[in-house]
């Protein structure tokens, strides 16, 4: 099985990994609502690309209160514009996504800003929406938990308590995957995007039920990429979007 994650509206290259014919696992975060390295996407088609710019140096300078604020303002002034504009682009990306996996076997969990329930509407026959599950995959067991760091209240978030109630779920797995990162200072601290974004929850649970494997997204520009937590490998899968490349299971390169 193969591993993706933070699409970000890269079909193309998605379409081109999903007709390998290997069983397809996809962490989240398949909308492109901003790409931090050019402030393009959804949130610059609808509120324009130097207000997302401004957003980016606000969270990029760890000042996650004064960006929720601008953003606040914006919804209270735009909100029913911003959302409907939103609504037709998710539609638009998740057509695409579902073009990008029509005839592969995928699992797909969500990210912080996907749309969870417009994302398992979307995904084509052969794909399964995964979420507080676990799956038999090429005789692992493999428990998914989606979802991301609450900050600006995209529909793909998910608070702590929420994320230890799904994982709890599971029990005892062989590979755990997750959109968000452990809490672990280097998987979880982006060197661009700025302060760390983690979940206490799945650190917890690496712990306490000691997975063989963990493989995870969301930090695209991490300190490290791989780490071991007790007896769990952690790997960060990529941001597929920038590099276009995938994650082979077990695979050491």
């Amino acid at each position: 099985m193969i591993l993706v994650a933070d699409v970000h509206g890269a079909f193309d290259e998605l379409a081109r990994v999903a007709a390998m014919g290997e069983p397809l696992l996809v962490l989240g975060d398949l909308l492109n609502f901003v790409d931090h390295r050019t402030h393009e996407g959804m949130l610059a088609e609808v509120v324009g690309r130097p207000m997302v710019a401004h957003l980016a140096e606000l969270r990029s300078r760890g000042d996650r209160e004064a960006a929720r604020a601008v953003w606040r303002a914006l919804q209270a002034e735009r909100g029913s514009e911003i959302q409907e504009r939103l609504d037709a682009l998710t539609e638009t990306g998740y057509r695409a996504m579902a073009e990008a996996l029509r005839g592969a076997r995928a699992f797909v969990t969500y990210g912080n800003v996907d749309r969870p329930d417009r994302l398992a509407a979307h995904l084509p026959e052969g794909c399964r929406f995964v979420d507080g599950v676990v799956e038999e995959i090429e005789g692992w067991s493999v428990g998914f938990c989606g979802g991301g760091v609450p900050a600006l209240g995209t529909p793909g978030e998910v608070a702590e308590e929420e994320m230890s109630r799904k994982l709890a779920a599971l029990g005892p797995v062989d590979v755990l995957c997750t959109h968000v990162a452990p809490a672990v200072p280097s998987l979880s601290a982006d060197v661009v995007g700025g302060r760390p974004k983690h979940s206490r929850a799945v650190l917890d649970y690496l712990i306490t039920t000691r997975p063989r494997w963990h493989y995870f997204g969301d930090i695209h520009q991490p300190q490290a990429s791989r780490w071991r937590v007790g007896s769990t490998e952690c790997r960060n899968v990529g941001y597929f979007r920038a590099t276009g490349r995938f994650v082979r299971h077990g695979a050491r390169a």
